[in-house]
């Protein structure tokens, strides 16, 4: 294999596994499993709107993944 092969195969990896972090970010974001929407629900309900303090107890999520989760699944509007 020349170089330019090995350089163009590389790249070509490189940027299918981008986009599969990408999306693999983007699906950990709406998918919340059922104990972490109980929590978010019964620490909404004790703290408000402190998305941070909330985000503490969910390891492995934001304070803007909860917020997220909590404007687009529990909005006041419905």
């Amino acid at each position: 294999m020349s170089d330019l092969e090995q350089h163009s195969s590389c790249c070509d990896n490189s940027s299918v596994d981008s986009s599969e972090n990408a999306n693999s970010r983007v699906d950990s974001e709406a998918d919340f499993s059922e104990d972490e929407e109980t929590l978010i629900i019964r620490m909404f309900n004790l703290v408000g709107e402190r998305w941070s303090l909330i985000a503490g107890r969910i390891p492995g999520r934001t304070a803007e993944e909860i917020e997220k989760y909590w404007n687009t699944r529990h909005s006041t509007s419905q």
